[in-house]
C-alpha cells in the first residue's frame, strides 16, 4: 500500500505541478455495446469533469462542463504551508490510506486515527485531496497543503472522479456567479493568505463583466470589502437587450420586480431627443416625461416607461432577451392590407341593386314582355326568379 505524506514543500510542489497532460473524462459512461446500440441522432455526449478549489473560499466544485454539479467546504493549507495554485489533474486514487508523518516517519495505517480519513487522491507531489479524522477543521485553513474534505463528501467525490480529472486550485477572494434563477450574486471572502487586497474598484471590474457594475453603489462594495464574510449579495438579472431587432451594447437589469434599461441606448437607437432634469430626477424626450434613475453616472429609465419616451413597447421573451419594438415597425405590416375576398353574395342581396340597372334600360310606361308583347311578369320578378338557385 502506498504511503501519503501530507507536508507543505512549496517548492517541490511547484515544480511538480503542472497544467500539461490534463485528461478530460465523463460521468458514468454506458458500455460500449450499448452505445453502439443506440441510434445516432440519441446518443449524448457526456460533458468532461472538472474539479475548480477557491482556497479563499476554502471551497472545493465539481463541475461537468460549464455547470456546477457539487459544491463541499474544504480545509486548505495554512499560511505558514499555503495549498500551492495552479493546473493539475488527479493522478492516483486510494481506498483506506496510511499517512506518515513527513518529520518523524512514523506512519498511521487506515482507521479512525488516520489524519487522512478513508479516501485519499493525489494531486501534485504530497499533496492531495483525502478525508479526516478531525471534521472540525473543515472550513478553517489547517493543513500542511493538502485539501480535507469531511469523509461522506470526500467519499462522494472520489466515486464521481477518475484518474486524470483536471483540477484547478485558485485564490480569489471575489466570486460572481449566476444563481440557478439566472440572478447576478457574489461574494467576498477573507484574505487568509494575505495574497489579494482588494479595492472598490477591484470588486466593481468583477460585477461589471457580468453586466451589473452599475447597480451596487461604492459604499455598498466598500461595506461588503470589510465584511469578507463570504456571504452572497444577490444583485440582479441581466437580459441583452434589443430595440427593432438590433442588439444595444448595454443590457437591461431587473432589480428588486423592477426592469432597467439604459435611457441614453435606447434614445440613440430611436432618433429620439433626450433630456435629464437632475433636480427632479426626470427623464425628458420630444414625446413625454417619466422618472429616472442615476446609477454611477449612467441613466436609466423603467422598461414601463419606454413607450412614454420612445414610442417602445416589448418584454422579456422565451430567450431570455429584452426585446423592444417601436410603434412604427409593429404597424408596418398593417399598411399593407390583406387581398380582400369576395364575399359571398346571398341572391336576396343580389336583387336590392339589381332592379336599379334593369330599371335604366325598361320603358318606363310599362312592363312588357321581353319579346315587345304584355307579360303577366314583369322583368322585376324575371331577374328575380332567373337569379334565384
Amino acid at each position: 500500500m502506498w504511503e501519503k505524506i501530507c507536508a507543505g514543500m512549496l517548492g517541490a510542489m511547484m515544480i511538480t505541478g503542472s497544467a500539461a497532460g490534463l485528461s478530460a473524462n465523463t460521468v458514468s459512461a454506458a458500455p460500449a455495446a450499448e452505445t453502439t446500440a443506440q441510434p445516432a441522432q440519441e446518443q449524448k455526449v457526456e460533458q468532461p469533469l472538472k474539479i475548480s478549489i477557491n482556497l479563499a473560499a476554502r471551497s472545493l466544485a465539481l463541475y461537468q462542463g460549464s455547470t456546477k454539479i457539487r459544491l463541499y467546504p474544504i480545509a486548505p493549507g495554512t499560511a505558514y504551508t499555503p495549498t500551492p495554485t495552479g493546473y493539475y489533474k488527479i493522478r492516483e486514487k486510494e481506498v483506506n490510506p496510511t499517512w506518515t508523518d513527513p518529520a518523524t516517519g512514523y506512519s498511521i495505517p487506515s482507521g479512525p486515527d488516520c489524519p487522512l480519513g478513508y479516501r485519499w487522491m493525489t494531486v501534485t507531489g504530497n499533496i492531495g485531496i483525502h478525508g479526516t479524522n478531525n471534521p472540525a477543521s473543515i472550513g478553517t485553513y489547517a493543513s500542511h497543503g493538502c485539501m480535507r474534505m469531511f469523509e461522506k463528501d470526500v467519499e462522494a467525490l472520489y466515486d464521481l472522479v477518475e484518474v486524470g480529472t483536471p483540477v484547478e486550485i485558485t485564490y480569489n477572494r471575489v466570486v460572481v456567479e449566476k444563481a440557478p434563477d439566472d440572478t447576478v450574486v457574489y461574494y467576498i471572502y477573507p484574505d487568509g493568505y494575505g495574497w489579494q487586497k482588494l479595492s472598490v474598484a477591484d470588486v466593481h471590474k468583477w460585477l461589471a463583466g457580468y453586466g451589473v457594475g452599475n447597480f451596487e453603489s461604492d459604499e455598498d462594495i466598500q461595506a461588503k470589502i470589510n465584511a469578507s464574510d463570504g456571504n452572497p449579495t444577490y444583485i440582479g438579472k441581466v437580459y441583452p437587450l434589443y430595440v427593432n431587432g438590433k442588439k444595444l451594447a448595454n443590457n437591461a437589469v431587473s432589480k428588486d420586480g423592477v426592469t432597467y434599461l439604459p435611457a441614453i441606448d435606447l434614445a440613440n437607437a430611436t432618433n429620439i431627443n433626450l433630456g435629464w432634469d437632475a433636480a427632479t430626477k426626470k427623464l425628458i424626450s420630444t414625446l413625454g416625461s417619466a422618472e429616472g434613475v442615476d446609477k454611477r453616472d449612467v441613466l436609466y429609465c423603467k422598461a414601463d416607461d419606454t413607450k412614454t419616451l420612445f414610442n417602445l413597447t416589448g418584454s422579456i421573451n422565451d430567450a431570455k432577451q429584452f426585446v423592444l419594438t417601436s410603434a412604427a415597425e409593429q404597424e408596418a405590416p398593417k399598411a399593407e392590407a390583406p387581398k380582400a375576398e369576395t364575399p359571398e353574395v346571398k341572391p336576396e342581396e343580389k336583387t336590392a341593386e339589381a332592379p336599379k340597372q334593369v330599371e335604366a334600360e325598361q320603358p318606363k310606361a310599362d312592363d312588357k314582355a321581353v319579346d315587345g308583347s304584355k307579360s303577366k311578369k314583369s322583368l322585376k320578378q324575371i331577374y328575380k326568379e332567373a337569379t334565384k338557385k
